[in-house]
Formats: structure tokens, sequence, C-alpha cells
């Protein structure tokens, strides 16, 4: 579940609706993790930009940042993929013609795969789970692009932008952690946290819009 709002100081106020009632106690993050350089190759300079300015803004919250081999997450989408095709068709099955070409090609491969092939995949994305989970005992947090385009235009063709997508935002999918989308001047930043670690994730997220938000007002003549 997700939603949209105008600004990340409102992050906790609006989180509280879906939070338990006994919330677990918040933790205090002092560290988060960015993937190395090389991750990045098809990343517009804009996002990388953006990246940058986001590393910068949460040091100054008193974070440390680290750099990490994310070579492994290159699976994710191929673990994704397949689950996803294979879910959607049990659930649209017999309605595959109502579908648009692309999606209903999808459907049909889904519908392909075999109940072993599937066993495979659920323990690929367990394995994957794991190791994810042992990022998050060390790092506290992630960060890392939404996306690696700044902006799509109308009206193009966007198949191959959808798989570029993809590939940044899965592995925080198939992990199933808690996530922010921090607005920067083109795109935004993912910042994920361990799995229960919601309320913290919110309150960081408030205090960098609030961080924000006093630069910006010292800002105005």
């Amino acid at each position: 579940m997700g939603w949209l709002f105008r600004d990340l100081e409102d992050a906790p106020l609006l989180a509280g609706f879906f939070a338990p009632a006994d919330a677990a106690p918040t933790h205090t993050f002092t560290r988060f993790a960015v993937p190395d350089e090389s991750f990045f190759y098809d990343c517009e300079p804009e996002i990388i930009a953006g990246l940058h300015a986001t590393i910068f803004e949460l040091e100054d919250l008193g974070l440390s940042a680290t750099e990490i081999d994310a070579t492994w997450w290159d699976e994710a989408f191929d673990i994704y993929a397949p689950i996803q095709a294979w879910e959607a068709a049990r659930v649209h099955a017999g309605h595959f013609g109502l579908f648009e070409p692309a999606l209903r090609e999808r459907l049909e491969w889904g519908a392909r795969i075999t109940p072993a092939e599937i066993s495979v995949l659920r323990q690929r994305h367990t394995n994957f789970t794991a190791h994810m989970d042992e990022v998050f005992a060390s790092q506290d947090l992630l960060l890392m692009p939404a996306s690696p385009v700044a902006r799509l235009a109308a009206g193009a063709d966007h198949s191959l932008t959808r798989a570029r997508i993809l590939r940044y935002t899965t592995p925080i999918s198939l992990a199933g952690v808690p996530v922010v989308i921090l607005p920067c001047t083109a795109g935004g930043m993912q910042l994920a946290a361990a799995h229960g670690c919601d309320e913290s994730l919110v309150e960081l997220a408030a205090r960098l819009g609030a961080q924000r938000n006093s630069a910006m007002f010292a800002k105005r003549p």
C-alpha cells in the first residue's frame, strides 16, 4: 500500500492511519547504504545529481553513508517478472482476450509457467529476501533512485524504459520492506528500511522534509 502527498513533513501524520494501535518503539538510524557507482550505469545525469544531493542531506542529519556491492540485485527482475505473470494469469484466467496484445502475451506466458518452475522461483525469492535482510541488519537504510530517467515523454514508446525502471524498484519490492520516495529536482530517491521500521522511516522522512523547508524559507528574500 502506498500514497502520495505533498510534503515529507506530513509523513508521520498520514502513516498514523495505517499504524497498529501499539506501534513498535521508533529506531534511531545512524547509517545508510548506497550501491556503488557501477550500479548506476544507465542513470541520467540529473538523477545522479539528485542522488548525491540526497546523500549530503542525510549526512547533514547525522547519518553516515557506505557504498555496497549490489551486483547480485541483477537477478531481482528475473525472479519478479515470472512470479508476477504467473499470479496475474491465475487472477485473469479465461479473460486474456480482453487485454491489449502486450499484456495478453505476458498473461499467456504466465499461464505456461509450471508449478515446479514457480517452486524454484519462490525459493530464489526467499533467498533474495534473506540476503536483503542481512544488508539491513548492518546498514539500517538503503538509498537509491526510484527511476534512472528524469522524465517520460508523452506518446513515446516506453517498453524498454519499463525494464530499466524495474531494475531499480524490484529489489525493494522483493524484499517487502517499507520505503519512502524522496522527491528531487528531477525524479526521486527510494529510502528503504528493514521490516518493522515503518514508523521510524516516516519520522526520518519528516525530519528531512523539515530540513528542506527550512532551507527553502532561508533562501527567500
